[in-house]
């Protein structure tokens, strides 16, 4: 199928043929006649299959009718990064020379100024990144209610870099009678949900899986130890011919690190990542695109949408984090139907990682050897999941891992309780006399007759407190010194009255060290009746006798005063 047999008009086709494409590619010749017909359209292929041109070149002849008026662009298009913005902006430039559309660059990094003179200008097309678009608006410099089409590239990635909610907010702000077009290399099941959100009887595409790579790129790996990665690196950048490549890394302070370290060994290397202002980082995609620099060391902000033109190699100098990540990175290279190679250097650590990638990719990536290095093997612990989260040292503490621990994970059980009862008063050293709380006394219910249930032992050990009835209608009782006998003295030896017992008071209850001592062990199952307000126990502080109220008495002595006289 040939261009001309997709609806596109002859302007259009006159600068598609000056660019040198002939043919177009699957996601293009399926795309391109949906979104003429203003269907919303939902596309996931391959990287480098040409999704951006599948997009800008049915927008061309959609805006090519129409006028924009000052501050209230046509057409918006989200990016996720400021490398992929520019180039969509690239591409417009190229495909559109032959109209007369405007279009405006809102990226960060670059004066507001210059952004806000060509929005009052009016443009056609908006290009711009989530963080820019919302200050912007916020601003009142830009108007969106006269947005038609709104483009959503590379979506898989704004997931990624948490771009999602932001998204949404934009979207919020758009006019409901508008066509959407969502494009990703990938398809999540987020990404899915957001497509449900956003797209209208939408027409879905998928070219290609998305877990699969070209085969145009060549794969390999290379298993050494972590402090030859360089060595390796360098044997590999010297015993390939590499025209131009990109070196991969997870951290951005290893980008800086690596990137040093390839310029002392007498490489022409450049380093991007996200920290890199906005002016150097133009500076070096552009040295990196004419050829100045050879060796472009970036985080994963360059793995997605970039087009270098005859990229040769690719290189992970660490395994990525995500399978998706690693497609996303040798896609760099093989694109527009050139060859490419991509090499991976692992650790012995990295083979949960590396098993992942090989289940997506439904392929196994070859091994070679580095000569002067040794050969290193995965290690058998990569298939155990690394725990988070501190651990404690103490056995049967807060903290400790399930997996370790399966008792923990079980749950309490009334048997296992009874047998940390039992250790714990054997690890425990005998208990000074003085530390031993003094049993409270026991309250006389005659004296009471609002008092319903009697305490038991284990209310004894916690402070005396006892329990309230579960009647809804009963008020919370108020202890005087004419319903009850008073509780006992604050202890001596050490204990708070106002705090309750002190955890090491008594072998019992060793095995609860670490814990709150007020909560009460989840395995004895005796409670009779539940309590109204109060949890599990009655505070302390409640049990207190109340102290007579001197001012009350006074007026009662001067009453009886006043009449008798």
């Amino acid at each position: 199928m040939q261009f001309s047999e997709l609806g596109l008009g002859s302007d259009l086709l006159r600068a598609i043929a000056d660019v040198g494409y002939t043919q177009p590619t699957p996601i293009q010749e399926q795309a391109i006649p949906l979104i003429l017909q203003k269907r919303d359209v939902l596309g996931c292929a391959q990287t480098g299959t040409g999704k951006t041109a599948s997009f800008t070149l049915p927008m061309i002849e959609i805006l090519a009718g129409g006028r924009a008026r000052a501050r209230m662009p046509r057409s918006l298009i989200m990016e996720p990064t400021r490398e992929l913005a520019a180039q969509v902006a690239e591409n417009f430039e190229l495909y559109g020379k032959q109209h007369k559309l405007t279009m405006a660059l809102l990226i960060g990094g670059e004066s507001f100024s210059d952004q806000i003179k060509k929005l009052d200008r009016g443009v056609d097309v908006l290009i711009a990144t989530p963080g820019r678009m919302i200050d912007l608006y916020e601003r009142g410099n830009v108007l969106l209610s006269d947005i038609r089409v709104l483009v959503i590239d590379e979506a898989d990635r704004m997931l990624d870099m948490g771009f999602i909610p932001d998204i949404e907010r934009i979207v919020a702000m758009l006019p409901r009678t508008r066509q959407t077009l969502l494009f990703s290399a990938t398809m999540p099941p987020e990404i899915r949900r957001l497509a449900d959100n956003f797209l209208n009887n939408q027409a879905e595409l998928s070219i290609k899986p998305s877990s699969s790579t070209t085969e145009l790129v060549t794969q390999a790996m290379a298993l050494v130890h972590r402090e030859d990665k360089r060595k390796a690196l360098r044997h590999l950048l010297r015993t390939e011919e590499v025209r131009n490549a990109m070196i991969f890394c997870n951290r951005k302070r290893d980008v800086e690190i690596l990137q040093r370290s390839l310029e002392r060994h007498g490489f022409s290397a450049g380093a991007l990542h996200g920290d890199v202002p906005q002016s150097r980082r133009v500076e070096i995609m552009e040295s990196f695109k004419n050829g100045t620099i050879t060796l472009l060391v970036c985080s994963d902000i360059a793995a997605r949408g970039l087009d270098i033109a005859g990229l040769s190699h690719v290189f992970n100098f660490d395994v990525p984090l995500s399978s998706e990540d690693y497609i996303h990175r040798i896609g760099r290279t093989g694109r527009a139907g050139r060859v490419g190679r991509a090499f991976t250097l692992a650790c012995s650590d990295d083979g949960k990682i590396i098993a992942a990638i090989t289940r997506m990719i439904q392929r196994d990536i070859p091994r070679i050897d580095i000569d002067g290095l040794e050969t290193v093997e995965f290690s058998e612990g990569d298939a155990q999941v690394r725990r988070r989260g501190r651990q404690s040292k103490r056995p049967g503490g807060v903290g400790v891992d399930k997996k370790r621990n399966p008792e923990r994970k079980a749950g309490p059980t009334s048997e296992r309780a009874s047998h940390q009862r039992a250790s714990s008063s054997e690890r425990s050293p005998p208990q000074r006399a003085s530390s031993e709380r003094p049993s409270p006394q026991r309250i006389n219910p005659e004296s009471n007759p609002l008092d319903r249930s009697m305490p038991s032992e284990h209310d004894s050990a916690f402070g005396g407190g006892h329990r309230q009835a579960a009647n809804s209608g009963e008020k919370i009782r108020r202890y005087t010194s004419e319903s009850h006998v008073a509780p006992p003295s604050p202890p001596s030896g050490g204990e708070n009255w106002n705090r309750g017992p002190s955890r090491s008071r008594s072998p019992e209850y060793s095995g609860n060290m670490g814990r709150n001592p007020y909560r009460r062990r989840r395995d004895e199952d005796d409670y009779d009746e539940p309590v109204i307000g109060f949890g599990d126990h009655m505070p302390a502080f409640l049990m207190r006798p109340a102290r007579p109220n001197r001012d009350r008495e006074t007026s009662s002595e001067k009453d009886s005063t006043t009449s008798s006289s």
